[in-house]
């Protein structure tokens, strides 16, 4: 390896600050939440409200992580709430029709991943942006997903399955234990890995990451079809959890994924942010979202405290971040 790969590869020293204290304000912002709700609300303290935000922050989770990887190409992935729907009715019929979940959940996988490599491809290959790209696979699966339902309802699935989304061990959702298996393969892929260093290296150059070596073109690949398999992940999730599919379940998911992802500081310029920011990103988001539901505020101003949320921290984030020396 030649120096100017090494130089490229390892994030310098005030890069590596930079995350880490991005991730201990969010951290400071998600215990203040804490606090502030505690005081306002005597529900937020719960055992089971406690359970139920954690479930629901891992929700989100699954898919930002995933997103998370594009995001520090300088990339995006507009299609994976899509993704999610379209991967969670074709694993719905396989599970009705063969009484395999094994299979159904092989199915969600296999349908996202193959999602996300179109996606890449259409980046890499065909030199399509990947707004662009993904905008547009985000109908084209919209459009499948609804010819394909045509208007009817999957539900009904085997116990054993619906422990996935819905199931207890020792206390906890098992939904939360995934999301920490899932937070520690995404941190250490990220970050202790030398694809993960690659990762941040087109990020922040993308010349620069080529003229060294890197493999660009797969390595982009290869996020995307990462983040179409954890939206197929997610798709398992939300279909044990919710017991049914049908074509619109992932409507309203592609945002909250993509605050998520912004909110725990990844910078849709690329080369900077970390899963884990991300965990604490979709945790802040549901805080809030729960608080308001514990003081009575009417839902429908929840997009707009999403919406000013996103832009209070993108914002913040660019006024405080220091260019790497």
């Amino acid at each position: 390896m030649t120096d100017l790969t090494k130089e490229t590869l390892l994030p310098p020293r005030s890069f590596l600050s930079q995350n880490a204290s991005q991730v201990f304000y969010r951290l400071l912002a998600a215990l203040l939440i804490c606090a502030a709700l505690t005081l306002l609300s005597d529900s937020f303290l719960s055992l089971g409200n406690i359970l139920n935000v954690l479930r629901q922050a891992s929700l989100t989770f699954f898919i930002a992580s995933g997103l998370t990887l594009v995001v520090l190409t300088a990339g995006l992935d507009l299609s994976v709430g899509a993704n999610v729907a379209l991967s969670a009715c074709l694993a719905g019929t396989v599970i009705h029709q063969t009484g395999s979940p094994a299979l159904g959940i092989l199915t969600g996988l296999v349908v996202g991943g193959v999602v996300g490599f179109l996606n890449g491809f259409m980046v890499t290959a065909l030199r399509i942006p990947s707004f662009i790209a993904t905008y547009g696979m985000l109908w084209v699966l919209n459009g499948v997903t609804y010819w394909y339902m045509a208007g009817e309802t999957i539900h009904g699935f085997p116990p054993g399955f619906r422990q996935i989304g819905s199931g207890y061990f020792l206390g906890l959702p098992v939904p939360v234990y995934l999301l920490l298996i899932f937070l520690a393969i995404g941190s250490l892929f990220a970050q202790r890995t030398i694809w993960g260093q690659e990762i941040y290296a087109i990020g922040a150059n993308p010349v620069a990451a080529r003229l060294s070596g890197i493999p660009v073109t797969h390595r982009l690949l290869l996020v995307y079809t990462v983040s179409g398999t954890m939206a197929g992940i997610a798709s398992i999730i939300f279909l044990a959890r919710l017991n049914s599919a049908e074509a619109d379940i992932g409507e309203s998911l592609t945002l909250p994924a993509i605050a998520a992802v912004l909110i725990g500081g990844t910078s849709l310029f690329g080369g900077i942010g970390t899963v884990f920011g991300t965990f604490i990103g979709a945790l802040i988001l549901t805080l809030v979202l729960n608080g308001m539901n514990l003081l009575s505020i009417s839902a429908n101003w929840q997009p707009l405290v999403t919406g000013i949320i996103v832009i209070v921290a993108v914002w913040l984030d660019m006024k405080t971040r220091r260019p790497a020396q």
